[in-house]
């Protein structure tokens, strides 16, 4: 009579068994799915991030002719002045977008030379000033959050070498 009942209990408890692995197994899909989630969720973000960094350093350049033109307009002729006083409103709507996507510029002169923010473009020997600060601008580079989107062209002054 023992034989019997052990029997019917082993059909049970096999049905829990297996039910239990099937609640297991499923707990894992769904975690697995909702890790995938998040994930791709995350890659698109990243992508949308990056479309937008590229887009705003492709506007830098012409930022950068603008400003190097309006710097001429102010010995010319009085006409050619009014003009450059619409292309500074521009200028400022357009470091105003900068702004507003959360790019912010780069102070280089009198700082010291930092490899992940400046490209070191030209250097000068001068007893003045200690090695490795930023004498000149040539372009300014910018930032967006804490990435670099382009860095800042510089003249560093350079230790003087004896040449005995």
């Amino acid at each position: 009579m023992t034989e019997e009942i052990e029997e019917e209990k082993n059909p049970e408890i096999e049905s829990l068994v297996v039910e239990e692995d099937f609640k297991e197994k499923y707990l894992r899909v769904l975690a697995e799915s909702e890790n995938i989630r998040k994930r791709l969720q995350k890659d698109k973000l990243e992508a949308v991030l990056y479309a937008e960094a590229e887009l705003l350093a492709d506007i830098l350049q012409p930022i950068d002719n603008m400003e190097n033109a309006l710097r001429f307009a102010k010995d010319a002729a009085p006409e050619v002045r009014n003009w450059a006083l619409g292309f500074e409103m521009i200028l400022g709507q357009l470091k105003e977008v900068l702004i507003n996507h959360g790019v912010s510029p780069i102070d280089s002169i009198g700082k010291e030379f930092d490899p992940y923010l400046h490209e070191a473009v030209e250097t000068l020997e001068i007893e003045e000033i200690a090695p490795g600060i930023i004498l000149e601008e040539f372009s300014r580079g910018y930032r967006i959050g804490t990435k670099v989107l382009r860095p800042a062209r510089v003249k560093v002054a350079q230790e003087i070498k004896n040449n005995i």
